[in-house]
């Protein structure tokens, strides 16, 4: 099982808002996921993110892969260096 920290789209239509999940890689962006370890508001001024560090860093050393744009928001709030 391929498991991966990745964005799930949430909120209206020009207004995204995002949720920061850990899922199986095959699953759909928006579908089935294992934990929800934060959140992402990029429409606020400044963007606002909320993570869960240490859940964060659990998933990292069992394994998990982060895409790149959950890579940038954990390397902000200092979840990977």
């Amino acid at each position: 099982m391929a498991v991966k920290i990745r964005l799930r789209r949430m909120g209206a239509k020009k207004a995204p808002f995002y949720r920061v999940v850990v899922a199986d890689s095959r699953y759909p962006r928006d579908g089935r996921f294992i934990e929800e370890i934060g959140y992402y508001n990029p429409m606020a001024n400044p963007a606002e993110i909320k993570i869960d560090v240490e859940a964060a860093k659990k998933w990292i050393a069992n394994g998990a892969q982060p895409t790149d744009t959950a890579k940038s928001l954990l390397k902000k709030t200092g979840a990977i260096d």
